[in-house]
């Protein structure tokens, strides 16, 4: 599976195995340094390095070989864990972890962490490569993620997502300024055409998607907002912001990488639902990385 980058003038000076990690979601920075060292990268056209700094303008030339992905493996890796039970967990993904092993990803996944700590008490709906995963976020999104244990609760989960009974908020500092101090993007959104990494608005192949939007803060370049999702589509808030001229802040994918952020600056800060055994009405929230955050202080002083 061979895809093409082109380096743009903000990744400028970075070395290779770092923007490959960042721009590719199907990659983490180790990943993107094995392909470097077995020779499946060329940058210009020639065999690159992994500690190779980058101009504005390099074309990267990758390729992914098609894995023999078995089993999951339980790996010793520390998580943020909001909430635990019996039956279900929540947790609060850090930035740049990948959920579940793919191409170029085989280990250091959330499921990995997710095997070694619930050891074999996760559902197998997904199988063997995605236990207990019912929702997933991006590698460069941080935030909340609720796990199932057991079939049973990962079935009365899936449900819910379904009939769009999760409540899902997101923080996010996107470019530009809003004209309005609220708003609804009602836009369907399917597959790219050109692009299989990338989804986009389109009426071709769809699926409706719903955001609603609320500003926070303005920094004139910049505005600090809350998206509420009604639906869940991938890449969701990403494209539905890119569609209306604000791509989130630091996009690799749908706007442009930033040297002060490690990926997009967008969060899913709250997470609730009607527990699917007892009953219950739970509510999560979870505060920004601090990445986030020192970049939100940053537009705070320049807009002073």
């Amino acid at each position: 599976m061979k895809r093409t980058l082109a380096v743009p003038e903000a990744a400028e000076g970075q070395r290779l195995d770092a923007f490959l990690g960042a721009a590719d979601e199907d990659l983490s920075r180790s990943a993107a340094q094995n392909l470097c060292e077995r020779g499946f990268v060329l940058r210009n056209g020639e065999p690159a390095n992994k500690k190779d700094r980058l101009k504005a303008g390099d074309i990267i030339l990758y390729e992914l070989p098609e894995p023999l992905l078995a089993d999951a493996q339980p790996e010793n890796i520390p998580l943020e864990i909001i909430y635990e039970d019996a039956h279900l967990l929540v947790v609060n993904k850090p930035q740049g972890m990948v959920v579940h092993p793919a191409a170029g990803n085989p280990s250091g996944t959330l499921v990995n962490a997710l095997l070694w700590h619930c050891g074999g008490s996760l559902s197998s709906i997904n199988g063997v490569i995605r236990p207990g995963i019912v929702h997933r976020i991006d590698k460069g999104t941080s935030g909340l993620l609720v796990i199932a244990k057991d079939d049973r609760t990962h079935t009365g989960l899936a449900e819910r997502f379904a009939v769009h009974e999760i409540d899902r908020v997101y923080d996010a500092v996107v470019c530009g300024n809003f004209r309005d101090d609220e708003g609804t993007i009602d836009r369907p959104i399917g597959r790219h055409p050109l692009d299989r990494k990338k989804m986009c608005v389109t009426e071709k192949n769809s699926r409706k998607a719903i955001t609603h939007y609320t500003v926070l803060e303005r920094f004139g370049g910049f505005t600090y907002i809350k998206c509420r999702l009604e639906t869940g589509r991938t890449h969701q808030i990403r494209v539905h912001m890119a569609s209306i001229g604000h791509p989130v802040a630091g996009d690799p994918l749908y706007g442009s990488a930033r040297k002060d952020l490690p990926g997009q600056c967008l969060h899913a800060g709250l997470l609730g639902f009607v527990h699917p055994v007892t009953g219950e009405h739970l509510l999560f929230t979870a505060p920004p990385p601090q990445a986030f955050t020192s970049f939100l202080e940053k537009l705070r002083r320049q807009t002073v």
